[in-house]
């Protein structure tokens, strides 16, 4: 292989012998990147082992070789398929060695040869070859004529206005005479046309056709330093000193543009076109995003509204406008589904199958939004993913527990910086589907200040009659929810707005007593954490009585959270024990259950013991983890008959203790007092 520089003029290089014939078989050069025109000169330098021995031979002979371009310039050994047909005779005019082993040569081409067969590959390729002779026809003359001045003119346009090409190409050009040397002269100085192309004209024997193509190719290179002249007058007026990077690219886009080349911009453009179109967006959605693709088209990339608008463009692309996913109601699939996933909870289970029901019965109707009630722990949002399990629906779970801000639901206007829109939308972006169900948890958690309100934004969100035109503030266009099946879970209604509750059907889920809390520990949380825990079922075992000992000695909640921490709890000490070298299974008792966690925190006889005393009465308090027992203790003292109230206690327990009082007073005499 050989490297190579731009090919020499004539006159630069000094021929004191004749150039010998040529033979039918000659060692072949493969080129890269580059062509050799006859009666041109060029330096090459030469590298490889096997070049450098087909110069070392080639120089001891008659110094003609055979110079091929490659169609492949990766191609590192090739072959006959691997070179163009037609290549040229050179002569080797000068030849230097440099101290590295490589060679510098000075090259002419003497005519063009075509590769008949390769008949050598070792050291070097040989190849056996014919002179590929030009046809000049007589009857050409005229219009050859013609076509030589057009070549000149356009020429020297071409060397005038590119800053690469040397003025004395024009003076040497006007020495040429012969019309295929001036053509094959002006290809090989033309250093912007491709490899590919000059190998065309190379191949041109017709000496007509050739300078037809030449012409071509000067006038599409004259109109584009032509266009690049004019980009650039016009782009230094608009631009200073410290903009010559944006300038260029300009530059850039403007020849690309002219050339039909197009450009990323432009290519991006009709990638979102054909997005807004096949995305299925109502009529206003769709001329909202087609006018803010309009402004895009016109707004240079580095912009910094260029970022603004085509985030907006992708938020509306992505929203899935027209793509749900299949319902599937079935009655008995859900029930039992339900009642795999949790023990208990008849109630709910039941208003669920009868929302599924009529929903069934008419797909039309416009179903409550259910608000599922009660203390942590006891399966709100476990619930509401069996429901979308069962009906083959996307679940999206969005928290609303410390929201203060509105713009969380609606959404940021647009012109705030790193402005989104709400959870309602990006969870449906989420979801890709237009009817997922959709949980708002811990609703009664919602706060407000001074960026607005969060729970009235919802109003119009958990509307059946207003929320098929939802309207965000970031997108500022509608979209339907209402195949949004929208379900809220609660601690407490007393925070939640009056308005707000109104909008949904408040479904209570109660505390789980002892016996479903044991079924659920066997049916879900044992398995669960020895499974995280790393240990295997044959492992570790629970009796029934230890399950007990624990949800009654050291849990007192309505829902089973702190239930499966201290199964969690045991599961730990029996895999520390395994770890260090135990490998007994373990099989929990209460006896063992005492040993891993310590004394109970909780005792049942507390309160019958304690009320067997004279003097304390038993109260229940509400609170959100289910309810409490309140020990209230009297004491008889000389005095003068007042109440006192110790402890925080709210104003029932207060009114409850003057009544009591009251009462007292009416039976004194009874009592001794």
């Amino acid at each position: 292989m050989a490297d190579q520089d731009l090919p020499l003029p004539p006159e630069t290089i000094e021929t004191s012998e004749p150039a010998p014939a040529i033979p039918p078989e000659v060692p072949v050069l493969p080129l890269r990147d580059t062509v050799l025109f006859p009666n041109s000169f060029m330096p090459l330098a030469v590298a490889r082992e096997s070049s450098v021995k087909l110069i070392d031979e080639a120089i001891a002979t008659n110094k003609i070789i055979g110079v091929f371009t490659q169609k492949d310039p990766a191609t590192e050994e090739p072959g006959q398929d691997d070179l163009y047909a037609i290549g040229t005779a050179t002569h080797i005019h000068k030849m230097f060695k440099l101290p590295d082993g490589s060679l510098r040569l000075i090259v002419q081409g003497l005519g063009r040869l075509r590769l008949d067969k390769v008949v050598a590959t070792h050291p070097y390729l040989r190849g056996e070859v014919t002179e590929a002779k030009e046809v000049l026809l007589e009857t050409d003359a005229i219009e050859i004529d013609a076509l030589q001045r057009n070549i000149r003119s356009n020429f020297q346009q071409v060397v005038q206005l590119s800053p690469v090409l040397s003025d004395d190409l024009q003076s040497l050009a006007g020495n040429i005479t012969d019309p295929g040397r001036l053509a094959d002269f002006i290809a090989s100085s033309l250093g912007t046309i491709s490899t590919h192309t000059k190998e065309e004209v190379l191949e041109t024997l017709d000496i007509r056709a050739r300078m037809d193509a030449l012409n071509r190719l000067l006038i599409k290179e004259l109109e584009v330093l032509e266009l690049g002249s004019k980009i650039q007058s016009q782009v230094q007026s608009e631009v200073g000193k410290n903009q010559r990077e944006y300038f260029l690219r300009e530059q850039m886009k403007a020849i690309q543009k002219e050339l039909g080349e197009g450009d990323d911009q432009a290519r991006e453009i009709e990638e979102l076109r054909e997005k807004i179109e096949t995305v299925g967006m109502p009529e206003e959605p769709k001329k909202d995003a087609l006018r803010e693709l309009d402004r895009l088209s016109k707004m240079p990339a580095a912009a910094a509204e260029y970022t603004v608008a085509r985030t907006y463009i992708d938020w509306l692309v992505a929203l899935p406008w027209n793509k749900r996913t299949d319902e599937v109601i079935d009655l008995l699939k859900t029930k039992a589904v339900l009642d795999a996933d949790h023990t208990g909870l008849e109630k709910a289970k039941d208003r669920v199958l009868e929302y599924l029901a009529v929903r069934k019965l008419n797909p039309d109707v416009k179903g409550p939004i259910l608000c599922f009630l009660g203390p942590p722990g006891v399966g709100k949002t476990s619930m509401a993913k069996s429901i979308a399990s069962s009906l083959d629906r996307k679940f999206v779970r969005v928290s609303l527990g410390g929201m203060r801000d509105e713009a969380e639901i609606r959404g940021h206007r647009r012109t705030y910086i790193g402005a989104l829109p709400g959870q309602i939308i990006q969870g449906l972006r989420r979801a890709e589907s237009k009817n997922p169900v959709f949980i708002l948890d811990e609703i009664d958690k919602l706060g407000s200040d001074f960026r607005g309100d969060p729970a009235s934004a919802l109003l119009e969100v958990l509307d059946p009659e207003q929320n098929n035109t939802f309207r965000d503030h970031y997108l500022d266009v509608p979209f339907d929810l209402s195949e949004v099946l929208f379900i809220t879970t609660a601690n407490m209604l007393d925070t939640i707005p009056a308005p707000l509750r109104d909008r949904m059907e408040v479904l209570e889920l109660p505390g789980y007593t002892g016996e479903e809390k044991l079924e659920i520990a066997k049916d879900h949380l044992v398995a669960k954490q020895i499974a995280n825990n790393g240990l295997l079922p044959d492992q570790m075992s629970f009796t029934d009585d230890a399950l007990r000992a624990v949800i009654h000695g050291y849990t007192r909640e309505a829902g089973v959270r702190n239930l499966e921490r201290e199964i969690g709890s045991l599961c730990r000490k029996a895999a520390r024990r395994r770890a260090e070298g135990d490998l007994a299974a373990v099989i929990v008792t209460p006896e063992t259950v005492v040993e891993m966690l310590g004394a109970p925190r909780f005792m049942d006889e507390e309160v019958r013991d304690r009320t067997k005393k004279p003097g304390v009465a038993v109260g229940l308090a509400w609170t959100p983890a289910g309810g409490e027992v309140l020990f209230v203790e009297a004491s008889r003292m000389a005095g003068g008959g007042s109440l006192t109230l110790t402890g925080h206690l709210g104003d029932v327990m207060k009114e409850s203790a003057r009544t009591a009082l009251s009462w007292f007073r009416a039976h004194a005499a009874h009592y001794g007092v």
